[in-house]
C-alpha cells in the first residue's frame, strides 16, 4: 500500500471517509489490521510531526468501528478495503490527562479483570481464550502534567507490555521519538509504522480537499472572492497543500486566518501562505498589522497552561509576567490576532471549587487549538524555564492572603506543575494547606517527577499518602485529615498541627503514632492508679481535648484518676512487652504473644503489668457517643445517637487490629505500626470512595484485644 492507492480509489469512483477526507492508504492497512487479514501485523503504530492529522486518522477510522456509529456513514459509496468489518467496538482508553497507571486501570475496567495489580492486568489478558482489540490514542497527550513526560512512561509501562501480550491486537497513535521504541521490542511480521510524514503514506491530495471543504461557502466559510468560486477556491487550496508540505495542521490555521481577516490577503501571492505553523502564526500577526512577537506573547501563558486550559481571568496576569511588561492593552485589542489559534473550553465547577474557590457552577477556559502551536511557541522563546518561573510567581502571588481554600482551582491544581518545569518544585513543597487543596493526581505526578533525594520530609511523606488520596478520591477536607494523621506517623507533627489551624473540620486529631510491626491487635482500657482501685472512678479524660496536651480533669475527692491505655497483642520478645499467662498461668499457652502497654492519650510506652488493666465498665460503654465497624482497610465511625458516619478512615495497608474507647480515640494498627486518633467530627462526614476492588471485603467485628469487642 502506497500514497498512489489514493489515485486508485478517487479513479474507482469511491468516495472519500466523510471525516478523513482521504489516507486511503492507511485506512486500507487499518482496516486489515482490525479483520486480522494474513499478513496483517498484530501492533500498529502510528506517527507523524505535530500536526500530521495523526488523531483525526485515529478518530475517523473508530466511528468505522463503533456499531452504532456505523450506520451513520455512507460506507457503500467509501472503497471497500478501508472499510473494517461489522465487529464490537474496540477498547478506546483515552490518555489525555491520564497517569500510566490509570490508562491501565482503564483497560482492566473495560474488559471487566479481576486483577489487584497492575503486574497482573497483562497476565490475565494472556490468559484469555479470544484475543482482545485496544485502540490507545493521542499518546502525546498523555499525563496530569507535561513535564512530567508521562508519554514515555504510559510506552514504557502499558504500551510495551501490552504490545508483547500475544492475545492483545493494538494500535497506538505514538509521537515520533517514541515510535521506535515500542516497535523494536516485537519481532518482525507483528508490528508496523504508519509514519503520515512517510513517502508511501502521504496523502496529498487529501489535504488539497480539505482545504477546498475548509474555503467551501457551504461548508460554513463566508462568502469572499476566493471562497464563492470554485476554481480560485480550488487553486488555493492547492498552494496552501504545496506550501504546507503536508501538514494538516498548517493548512488549518492559514484558511483560519484568512477567513476571519480576509483583508490584506492576496490569492495569487504566495508569499502570504505558510510553509509551518510557526509561519502561520507570524503571516497572520504581520496581516493584521502587529509584531509577531506580541502575538507569541500574548499566547505564551496558554502554551504553558495545564490540565484542560487556562482560566481567562488569569491570562493577561500571565502575560505581563513572560513579556515583563504591560500586556493588558495588547490583549484588549488583540483577541482577533489571537482567535485562529485558541479554544474556548466550558468547564463544570467541582464540590471542591463551589466551597472552596466560590465557583459558581461552570467557568470558561482557554487552550491552544493543537499541542503543536504551544509546542512551536515555547520553541521560539529564548528561555523556557524563566518563563516558567515567572508565571509561577505570578499565580502564587494571584492567591488572595496565600490562603489555598480562596486560590483560582487552576492555581491549587496546577502550580505545582508550573514550578516542576521551571526547577523550583522542591521549594514549594513545603506548604499542608497546598498539599491537602491541590489535585492529588496532578500533585503526585509533578512529585514523582522529582529525584527523592530532592525532596524534603513533607514532600515524602505526602508522597507515601498520595496513593491513598488518588484511590479514595477524597475532597480536600479528607485528603487534610488523612495528610494531618500520615505527617505524625513520619515524626512532623509541626505540619499536622497546621492542618488544624487552616479552617478545615478535620474528623480527627492525630495524638500519637509508632512504628511498630506485628501488633495483631489493640484494645484500649485503663490502669488503676494508686490511691484508688479505679472501679468507681468517673474521672478518666474525656473527648474534650483534655488528653491530647497533657493533663486530665482534677479527680475527686483525693482519689487518683485511672491512666487510660493502649494494650498491643505483639510477638513474643517485642521490646518493652510482657508475656501474656495462660489460664493456669503457663506463658506458653498464650501462642507466642505479649502484650505491650501505651499511654492513650499522648507518646509513650507503659512500664505496668498488663493484667492490671480495666476494660470500660458497661455503663460506660452504652454512654459512649460513638461506635464504629471496619472492613480490610476501611473504617467508619458512627454516632450512636443517629447511626450517622461523622468520620470515615481508609489505609493503604490492611488493618491488624482496631478499638474505640468510650471517650472517642480510635486506635489502629496496621503492617506499618499503631495510631491513636481523637475522634473531633460532630456532623456526618464525607465517606471517601472505595475502590471497586475492595468492595468485596465486608465489615467485620473490632479488634478482640484483651476481651473481645466492645464498641
Amino acid at each position: 500500500m502506497s500514497a498512489s492507492d489514493e489515485g486508485n480509489a478517487a479513479s474507482a469512483g469511491y468516495a472519500p471517509h466523510p471525516y478523513v477526507g482521504g489516507r486511503t492508504a492507511a485506512l486500507r492497512a487499518l482496516a486489515a489490521w482490525r479483520m486480522r487479514w494474513p499478513g496483517a501485523p498484530r501492533v500498529v503504530v502510528l506517527t507523524g510531526n505535530p500536526g500530521s492529522g495523526r488523531s483525526r486518522l485515529v478518530t475517523g477510522f473508530l466511528m468505522m468501528c463503533d456499531p452504532g456509529y456505523r450506520k451513520q456513514l455512507p460506507l457503500d459509496d467509501l472503497d471497500p478495503a478501508t472499510v473494517p468489518p461489522d465487529l464490537p467496538a474496540p477498547a478506546v482508553p483515552s490518555p489525555s490527562g491520564r497517569t500510566a497507571a490509570q490508562v491501565l486501570w482503564l483497560i482492566a475496567d473495560h474488559f471487566g479483570l479481576s486483577a489487584t495489580r497492575g503486574d497482573d492486568i497483562c497476565p490475565e489478558l494472556a490468559a484469555r481464550e479470544e484475543p482482545v482489540t485496544i485502540v490507545v490514542p493521542d499518546v502525546d497527550r498523555a499525563g496530569p502534567v507535561r513535564a512530567a513526560d508521562e508519554p514515555a512512561r504510559l510506552v514504557r509501562d502499558v504500551l510495551k507490555p501490552l504490545a508483547a501480550t500475544a492475545t492483545v491486537q493494538l494500535l497506538a497513535d505514538v509521537p515520533r521519538e517514541l515510535a521506535a521504541e515500542l516497535a523494536e521490542a516485537l519481532p518482525p511480521g507483528q508490528v508496523q509504522i504508519i509514519d503520515l510524514d512517510a513517502p508511501e503514506w502521504a496523502d496529498p491530495e487529501g489535504l488539497v480537499l480539505h482545504a477546498v471543504t475548509a474555503l467551501d461557502p457551504d461548508a460554513g466559510a463566508p462568502e469572499l472572492p476566493f471562497t464563492t468560486d470554485p476554481a480560485v477556491r480550488r487553486t488555493l487550496a492547492e498552494a496552501l497543500a504545496q506550501r504546507a508540505d503536508g501538514n494538516r495542521l498548517t493548512v488549518q490555521l492559514a484558511v483560519q486566518s484568512l477567513l476571519m481577516q480576509p483583508e490584506g490577503f492576496d490569492p495569487a501571492d504566495g508569499s502570504l501562505l505558510p510553509g509551518s505553523v510557526g509561519e502561520a502564526l507570524d503571516l497572520h500577526a504581520r496581516r493584521l498589522g502587529t509584531d509577531p512577537q506580541t502575538l507569541r506573547l500574548l499566547l505564551a501563558p496558554l502554551a504553558f497552561a495545564e490540565g484542560e486550559g487556562l482560566p481567562v481571568q488569569l491570562w493577561c496576569a500571565l502575560a505581563n509576567a513572560v513579556a515583563g511588561r504591560d500586556m493588558s492593552q495588547d490583549l484588549a485589542d488583540g483577541m482577533l490576532l489571537a482567535a485562529p489559534f485558541i479554544q474556548p473550553v466550558e468547564q463544570a465547577g467541582d464540590a471542591d471549587d463551589e466551597a472552596e474557590a466560590g465557583a459558581d457552577g461552570g467557568r470558561t477556559l482557554l487552550r491552544l487549538q493543537h499541542p503543536g502551536i504551544a509546542e512551536e511557541i515555547r520553541s521560539g522563546l529564548p528561555d523556557v524555564r524563566d518563563a516558567q518561573t515567572k508565571i509561577a510567581m505570578a499565580l502564587l502571588e494571584a492567591v488572595p492572603q496565600q490562603n489555598w481554600s480562596k486560590a483560582d482551582p487552576y492555581i491549587r491544581d496546577h502550580l505545582a506543575a508550573h514550578t516542576l518545569d521551571a526547577g523550583l518544585l522542591p521549594q514549594l513543597l513545603t506548604d499542608p494547606g497546598l498539599f491537602a487543596h491541590a489535585d492529588p493526581v496532578a500533585m503526585r505526578a509533578a512529585i514523582e517527577a522529582v529525584p527523592l533525594e530532592q525532596l524534603g520530609a513533607p514532600a515524602r511523606t505526602y508522597l507515601r499518602t498520595a496513593p491513598l488520596l488518588t484511590r479514595s478520591q477524597a475532597p480536600a477536607g479528607m485528603r487534610a485529615a488523612l495528610l494531618e494523621s500520615a505527617f505524625v506517623e513520619d515524626g512532623l507533627a509541626p505540619y499536622a498541627e497546621a492542618l488544624h489551624t487552616l479552617g478545615f473540620d478535620l474528623p480527627w486529631r492525630t495524638l500519637w503514632s509508632v512504628p511498630l510491626a506485628g501488633v495483631r491487635a489493640v484494645t484500649t482500657g485503663y490502669l488503676p492508679q494508686e490511691g484508688g482501685d479505679g472501679a468507681t472512678a468517673e474521672t478518666a479524660p474525656g473527648a474534650d481535648g483534655a488528653g491530647a496536651g497533657g493533663e486530665g480533669p482534677v479527680p475527686a475527692s483525693g482519689t487518683a484518676a485511672p491512666r487510660p491505655v493502649a494494650a498491643f497483642v505483639v510477638p513474643e520478645g517485642t521490646p518493652g512487652s510482657r508475656t501474656v499467662p495462660g489460664p493456669d498461668g503457663d506463658s506458653a499457652e498464650a501462642g507466642g504473644s505479649a502484650l505491650l502497654l501505651h499511654d492513650l492519650l499522648r507518646p509513650g510506652y507503659v512500664d505496668a503489668d498488663p493484667a492490671r488493666v480495666r476494660l470500660p465498665s458497661e455503663e460506660a460503654q452504652a454512654a459512649a457517643p460513638f461506635g464504629f465497624s471496619r472492613g480490610a482497610d476501611y473504617l467508619r465511625i458512627w454516632a450512636r445517637a443517629g447511626q450517622e458516619v461523622v468520620a470515615a478512615l481508609l489505609s493503604d495497608t490492611p488493618f491488624t487490629g482496631a478499638d474505640l474507647s468510650p471517650d472517642g480515640v480510635l486506635v489502629v494498627a496496621t503492617a506499618r505500626g499503631v495510631t491513636a486518633r481523637q475522634i473531633l467530627a460532630t456532623a456526618p462526614a464525607v465517606t471517601p470512595t472505595v475502590p471497586a476492588q475492595r468492595t468485596g471485603a465486608a465489615d467485620f467485628d473490632a479488634s478482640d484485644g484483651l476481651e473481645g469487642d466492645h464498641s
